[in-house]
């Protein structure tokens, strides 16, 4: 069975919006570990939303945090801290796809950041999406991985920039899934067809 794990290059870049994409297409089970704010409509919430299969099972977070900040802080303020043995992977029979919180290096706590979630036998997706100075943090995340040894590959979102893509193709060295575009809305619809797209390359 594959896992997957979802990591962005910073925060609101597409991270939910691709693991949607991704359980779609493998029908797979779907865990947020760490949730931080919103919780009256959690990631979890939207991509239940977003996927149509019957199979995809959606677990619990083991950290459902009230306030849309780092878990670390988020944490605190709910007078609870995190502990890495409580963050539990679900057990299934079936694929898996683990959205993190932020990038990488968001902290959990004193020591520990999103980035100790992340097993050897996860296939890691980091989202990518342009801005001034989105290079250098594809650049950071993908290399930090690949430094761990973990088999790394790219999704772009958003509008095309083929200068900031190309050169992070090139410098990176690592397989690039695709991309998935500014849709003007994204519902089962949109989400299933990108999802046939991608099924083939996971």
């Amino acid at each position: 069975m594959k896992k997957y794990f979802i990591t962005g290059i910073s925060t609101e870049v597409g991270k939910t919006i691709v693991s949607a994409i991704v359980t779609e297409a493998l029908e797979a089970d779907y865990w947020k570990p760490v949730q931080a704010g919103d919780l009256h409509f959690s990631d979890t919430d939207k991509v239940q939303k977003l996927v149509s299969n019957s199979t995809s099972v959606f677990h619990a977070n083991s950290y459902a945090l009230n306030t849309p900040m780092s878990p670390h802080a988020a944490a605190e303020i709910d007078g609870v801290q995190i502990k890495l043995s409580d963050i539990k992977e679900p057990k299934t029979q079936n694929h898996l796809v683990i959205e993190g919180a932020g990038g990488l290096f968001v902290p959990l706590n004193d020591k520990e950041t999103i980035f100790d979630i992340i097993k050897q036998e996860y296939k890691v997706i980091v989202v990518s999406r342009h801005y001034l100075g989105s290079i250098n943090h594809t650049l950071l995340t993908v290399n930090a991985l690949k430094e761990k040894g973990f088999d790394v590959s790219i999704i772009f979102s958003g509008d095309e920039h083929p200068t900031t893509e190309s050169i992070i193709e090139k410098m990176t060295q690592v397989s690039v899934l695709g991309r998935i575009d500014d849709e003007p809305y994204f519902d089962q619809n949109v989400i299933k067809e990108y999802a046939t797209k991608f099924k083939e390359v996971l």
